[in-house]
């Protein structure tokens, strides 16, 4: 079978994969299985904003100011979970489709979402420590 080079990003030329010319079959049945985990990841952060706006709402019906407080904030640490969660899967599909893809662009893109991703949860973890702090005092 001949191979065929196919331009990327900048002027990079990459010659065809044996994954992609000999296990066409494998490939594509990796990308429905990204498409899974992206519509998983998804769920799950939708799920969690569903739950906060429950709980958001019954803790606000609280008589006493310092367990809306309380409730609020114990609402925030389970959404934040959620967001958390939901992120690393959508993490993970990218992480697989730019492992499947033959273009440098995509590998870039893979780069920066995969920072923004890590800071959002950086910064994240952190205030959900601060707000666990919060709710044992």
């Amino acid at each position: 079978m001949e191979r065929t080079a196919n331009p990327t990003f900048l002027g990079y030329v990459r010659e065809g994969s044996v994954l992609h010319e000999e296990l066409g079959w494998l490939v594509h049945g990796l990308e429905y299985l990204v498409v899974a985990i992206d519509i998983v990841g998804c769920l799950i952060l939708l799920l969690g904003a569903a739950r906060f706006v429950i709980g958001f709402l019954r803790a606000e019906v609280a008589r006493e100011a310092k367990a809306r407080v309380r409730g609020v904030n114990a609402e925030r640490v389970e959404l934040g979970r959620y967001i958390l969660a939901g992120l690393e899967l959508l993490i993970v599909s990218d992480i697989v489709h730019t492992a499947l893809s033959l273009a440098m662009a995509d590998l870039v893109f893979l780069g920066l979402l995969v920072i923004i991703r890590s800071l959002i949860s950086f910064f994240l973890d952190r205030e959900l420590e601060q707000v666990k702090k919060e709710l044992m005092e």
